[in-house]
């Protein structure tokens, strides 16, 4: 979280962005503590497990968390972004599947 850095048009980078989202991974209580106490917006959703627990406890469980599932959605648009270049990566970068990489190969191999 130390090294956050969200650029603008000028200046120097700001180092509290308005939101933060991430998967259910990170809806941890300590997590959830430390954006809040630096005014940060969380846009995790809550585990079901967690969920469960929390309505266990009844009114001593607390509220539920608030989860803004329009800035979720820009989340999962970029991570497929991400999948596929990651993809794209991997026939981009077969190099050693080019005619003369084959050929050299070849030339050198034992007969």
């Amino acid at each position: 979280m130390k090294k956050i850095r969200v650029r603008g048009p000028v200046g120097r980078p700001r180092t509290r962005p308005d939101a933060i989202a991430g998967d259910k991974a990170y809806s941890s209580r300590g997590n959830r503590a430390h954006l809040r106490k630096r005014h940060i917006k969380a846009v995790i959703p809550e585990k079901v497990d967690q969920a469960a627990n929390r309505k266990k406890k009844g009114s001593r469980g607390g509220r539920p968390v608030g989860h803004d599932a329009d800035l979720y959605k820009e989340r999962n648009t970029v991570e497929r972004l991400i999948n596929k270049l990651k993809a794209w990566r991997g026939i981009a970068t077969r190099y050693d599947k080019t005619r003369t990489a084959t050929s050299q190969a070849s030339t050198y191999a034992p007969r």
